[in-house]
């Protein structure tokens, strides 16, 4: 009985973070614009995780402008030798986007 109760209660804990991760304007816009293809939270998958980005860039002057840069030139090098293609967004997406990525550092 214990045991059905600590997962009923994991299961709602975790879908209650996934529910307020899809309603976040950039995790959506991130949907939206296919970045969760190569990208995921908190797991590599053909680009760096999200949380790992964050990691290595929030305590950075000038990181999120930085990020929007490369989300919408591209980029290669920094996380490994697969190059990442620009991407077909706005400076205002790109921004909204990078800050939204600074966001996940845990």
């Amino acid at each position: 009985m214990i045991s059905r109760v600590l997962c009923s209660t994991a299961l709602v804990l975790a879908t209650g973070s996934a529910f307020a991760q899809a309603a976040d304007p950039g995790a959506k816009l991130a949907q939206q614009k296919n970045c969760m293809a190569c990208h995921a939270l908190d797991t590599k998958i053909v680009g760096p995780a999200y949380q790992d980005v964050a990691k290595k860039y929030a305590a950075q002057k000038g990181a999120a402008a930085m990020l929007a840069t490369k989300i919408i030139k591209g980029g290669s090098g920094a996380w490994g030798a697969i190059p990442m293609p620009p991407q077909v967004v706005s400076e205002a997406e790109a921004g909204q986007l990078a800050a939204w990525i600074l966001k996940q550092k845990k």
